[in-house]
């Protein structure tokens, strides 16, 4: 199983940017993904997951209506489209797969997420 993180570097305030995480290794269409965040001094904190087939997302309140997660299950490839950047939002990013179902719960408890890739570097500058 592997998973790679790409699409992270520095932005201001208000800026976008899309991250990329692309798998390999396993049967990309039969998991969940979800990303997550870890800013310095605190705890990684789950953004978003999408479903196996990309028909149920979920966001944490905190980036709700800036941050899109979407798959291309041809590509092997979860996107995150973020948008509206805010300086909070400065971290590193990574992406996860799940073995369970994606749903608010599963990000808020790091649940059933086995494998993780060695993140991507976000920086928004105010």
């Amino acid at each position: 199983v592997q998973l790679v993180e790409s699409g992270g570097g520095l932005v201001q305030t208000g800026g976008s940017l899309r991250l990329s995480c692309a798998a390999s290794g396993f049967t990309f269409d039969d998991y969940a993904i979800g990303w997550f965040r870890q800013a310095p001094g605190k705890e990684r904190e789950g953004v978003s997951c999408i479903s196996s087939a990309g028909h149920s997302t979920y966001y944490t309140d905190s980036v709700k209506g800036r941050l899109a997660i979407s798959r291309d299950n041809a590509k092997n490839t979860v996107y995150l489209q973020m948008n509206s950047l805010k300086p909070e939002d400065t971290a590193v990013y990574y992406c996860a797969r799940s073995t369970w179902t994606c749903s608010l719960y599963s990000l808020r408890s790091n649940i059933a997420f086995d494998s993780w890739g060695q993140g991507t570097q976000v920086t928004v500058s105010s």
